[in-house]
């Protein structure tokens, strides 16, 4: 089994936990006398050779305790749909797959571990149906991947943002204000669940459960009879009003469809102040969440998705992404677990946790 050669790359917006599980792809590689190379940048370092570092035990030892990651990443690099200036300067897309596939194949390459949510993820397999050797590891700080009970990364967002939510409870209760603290999570409300369930909000507002603005005043004002004068509001960015929809604050990058969501935050807070009467402010967490070091919680399963990854190549299981199945790490086939997001249930316990501590969810 000596003397393969490893390619691994990152892809979509960082998360922590990115050189954790790249620190143990080296590490558990190396002791099979197997070699792993950085793909800089997404699939850049594919088209752009020069791109490309080798990876030993010596560069990547201690990495795990970092943010970011070490190879870079990027939004923007769909080989499939690769945005190239034309001499009009108009944008064009051009397909450079097959570049990619055929550098791939030159360097000798046996595998490629791809690190990414959902659209590096369908990347992936859009290259393993094209004959590339791929195996997918799930990075999103919002764990709306199908397949794997979580994602790496998603452990260390809820933590920042509880942290937050911590932090903001004397400031709302020193002015009887009402804080509002919008927080990633896209399309899913984890992020929004889990941190304001951990940090005491009165209202937690997620994408699965249209919100009622006018019950979430009433909530709030209910909280003054009782002498609460101050209500800490989470909000989702995907969440949005019954009968209406996700508040945007534009288009994504040129290529790409989805929307940039944000406003919800401010949204929410201006329609609480109108109403009530109340002292409101908005605050937008953003990409805080994502940096900073991982918690031992994302550090623990990144590493052992990362090893899970090199015992997937040893067994030649390509086309498969790495998927925390407690307590063991399972392959998941890519084409089960691509475009298929991963809501909050409706009936999950902390859904019900929510609702036994009186905690409004705008419905």
């Amino acid at each position: 089994m000596g003397g393969k050669k490893i390619a691994i790359n990152t892809g979509g917006g960082d998360a922590p936990g990115l050189n954790a599980v790249i620190e143990a792809v080296v590490m558990s590689a190396d002791r099979r006398n197997w070699e792993v190379y950085g793909i800089k940048n997404g699939y850049a370092g594919l088209l752009n050779t020069n791109e490309i570092v080798r990876l030993t035990p010596e560069s990547v030892r201690g990495i795990s305790i970092m943010g970011g990651t070490i190879i870079g990443t990027t939004n923007r690099g769909n080989p499939f749909k690769m945005p190239v200036t034309s001499v009009t300067g108009e944008t064009e897309f051009r397909d450079v797959s097959d570049k990619v596939v055929e550098n791939f194949r030159r360097l000798g390459f046996d595998c490629l571990i791809a690190l990414g949510g959902d659209g590096s993820l369908k990347i992936a397999y859009d290259f393993f149906k094209k004959g590339m050797p791929v195996i997918g590891v799930p990075k999103t700080i919002d764990n709306d991947l199908g397949g794997t009970v979580i994602t790496f990364g998603f452990d260390t967002a809820v933590s920042i943002a509880t942290e937050a939510i911590d932090r903001l409870h004397s400031t709302a209760r020193s002015h009887d204000r009402v804080m509002v603290v919008e927080v990633m999570g896209r399309h899913a409300g984890w992020i929004a669940l889990n941190s304001g369930l951990s940090g005491g909000a009165d209202v937690i507002l997620i994408p699965e459960i249209p919100f009622d603005i006018d019950k979430v005043c009433k909530h709030i004002m209910a909280n003054e009879l009782h002498g609460r004068h101050y209500a800490i509001v989470v909000a989702g960015e995907g969440a949005a009003p019954v009968g209406g929809t996700e508040i945007a604050k534009g288009k994504g990058e040129a290529g790409r469809q989805e929307l940039l969501l944000g406003g919800v935050g401010e949204y929410v807070a201006k329609e609480i102040s109108s109403r009530t009467g109340k002292d409101t402010r908005s605050l937008v967490l953003g990409h805080l969440q994502r940096g900073g070091s991982p918690t031992t919680f994302d550090r623990l399963v990144s590493l052992r998705f990362g090893a899970a990854a090199v015992r997937m190549i040893e067994m030649k299981n390509f086309g498969k992404m790495v998927a925390l199945d407690p307590p063991e790490m399972k392959a998941v086939p890519l084409e089960d677990v691509i475009g298929k997001i991963r809501k909050v249930p409706l009936n999950s316990d902390n859904i019900q946790t929510a609702r036994e501590m009186g905690v409004c969810l705008g419905d």
